[in-house]
């Protein structure tokens, strides 16, 4: 008799253990050798030795790395970076965790690494072809168009976005702000807030006054944590005195990358006295950041989320950003996600596309690609954590990445339309009807698509050369 047989059932796609949040030993590196934990709590030591070149980069990794990263490094700030390098000492600590035996293994463990990858950009990063898609630009959303006041931003019937400063404690290469945000570099001559702070506020407040169809306003930058608390608590009291105002979003990913900074006295009792206005009026008070690996996700993190949460914070919740060689597995995101929300107490809520900025491509995936992403992360997490993957659409506004009305593959080009118009399209009749383009990388595409756009490309140069 012929027996069957046996075969193994196929493996579950992920399998969850639970991973408590480690904090790596800063001390393990050469430069950080003496410091204490008390420096290392301090926010203000924190902010005094981030690193924003590779002169202290070297002095904090001593002669771990080869120096060819340093000249890939070196290049990339000279021709390409659209941000000012500056990492805080918390979030360089995340990068390569474990320091390895010799030199050539942690050159590769550091330059392989997911949060180095978005935070400290190399030249060798980028797409050597298309470091930048045909139609990216510096202000991929096109924010400042829609500013009814110098920075508030009205892309929604409801909700506004109020940037209150345009510095970061630290500067990420994707930022979809990175037409505004931080310092000038060589590749991208910066615009600038021309009004006084206090007179940008009070614009600020006196539209939302007048303007009783806003109930949501999320106070970002830049990052909230370089406001000053006294003038961000004045702000916010302001803002709680409008009656119309029902939701309150603070965006800061020094959350994620300063977490010193939440933790301060000062600031978390100030955050007690702004949470116990805003549940006296009936107002939601949330604090919103952005992680993008699980690697950033710390005990201090968790810390200073515990303490924001105590204060009287209605939820913390994270906006992270879909990035290629950064989290763009379903057992990257899941990792984040187990650890965001069972381990920290932040809820994942967005995974966003990569927007079409300058210097973005390498780090950009296709719509189908996040389409299957979403997919494979549904049913692991609680419905109520299970992040959306969205696509942010220039003129339209945040999709999920299954609302694209037509995809073609072969140009990587999928149309978008919308439900609402913007103060700049109330007397379009064609609003709600027209269909808005996003774009897939073009090393993604198919050989007759990467043709397509260069025939394309070509033609445009042409007709430019031709008018010059």
């Amino acid at each position: 008799m012929n027996t069957p047989a046996t075969t193994r059932p196929p493996a579950q796609p992920y399998v969850y253990r639970r991973q408590e949040l480690t904090e790596p030993d800063w001390r393990r590196l050469p430069g950080w050798r003496d410091v204490t934990a008390a420096q290392w709590r301090d926010p203000q030591w924190q902010r005094a030795h981030c690193v924003k070149n590779a002169r202290q980069l070297r002095a904090v990794l001593g002669d771990g790395l080869d120096e060819k990263f340093y000249a890939d490094l070196a290049e990339d700030q000279e021709r390409h970076a659209t941000m000012a390098m500056l990492v805080t000492p918390q979030m360089l600590n995340t990068m390569a965790p474990l320091t390895a035996a010799d030199a050539d293994d942690f050159t590769d463990a550091f330059c392989s690494d997911p949060v180095r990858r978005y935070m400290i950009p190399v030249r060798s990063d980028r797409d050597p072809r298309w470091p930048s898609h045909p139609m990216s630009s510096r202000d991929s959303l096109h924010e400042a168009e829609m500013w009814v006041v110098e920075g508030l931003t009205s892309r929604y019937p409801t909700k506004v976005l109020a940037e209150l400063v345009s510095t970061c404690p630290q500067y990420c290469g994707h930022c979809t702000r990175m037409d505004l945000v931080g310092g000038s570099t060589p590749a991208v001559g910066k615009q600038r807030l021309r009004l006084r702070p206090a007179d940008r506020q009070e614009a600020i407040l006196d539209h939302l006054r007048r303007t009783p169809g806003v109930r949501d306003v999320v106070v970002s930058g830049g990052d909230v944590a370089n406001v000053p608390w006294p003038q961000l608590e004045s702000f916010l009291g302001r803002l709680l005195e409008i009656d119309t105002v029902r939701d309150i979003r603070l965006a800061t990913k020094a959350l994620v990358g300063l977490p010193q900074h939440w933790l301060q006295p000062k600031v978390v009792a100030g955050m007690e006295r702004v949470a116990r206005t805003a549940a006296g009026r009936g107002v939601h008070l949330a604090v919103h950041t952005h992680a993008n690996h699980v690697r950033s996700v710390t005990p201090l993190v968790a810390e200073a989320t515990g303490a924001l949460l105590a204060a009287g914070v209605r939820d913390v919740r994270n906006q992270g950003v879909l990035m290629r060689s950064v989290n763009d597995t379903a057992d990257d995101l899941l990792d984040l996600c187990f650890a965001l929300q069972g381990e920290a107490g932040i809820l994942p809520y967005y995974f966003y596309m990569c927007d079409m900025v300058p210097g973005a491509e390498h780090w950009r995936t296709t719509l189908a690609e996040a389409q299957e992403l979403q997919l494979a992360i549904m049913g692991y997490l609680p419905g109520y954590a299970t992040p959306r993957i969205v696509c942010d659409v220039p003129y339209v506004g945040k999709r999920w990445v299954h609302q694209a009305v037509e995809y073609d593959r072969e140009r990587g080009i999928s149309y978008w339309t919308k439900n609402y118009r913007t103060r700049l399209e109330l007397d379009d009749p064609e609003a709600l009807t027209r269909r808005h383009p996003f774009y897939d990388p073009l090393s993604a595409l198919p050989e007759s698509g990467r043709r397509w756009w260069e025939e394309r490309v070509t033609a445009q140069e042409r007709a430019a050369c031709a008018q010059r």
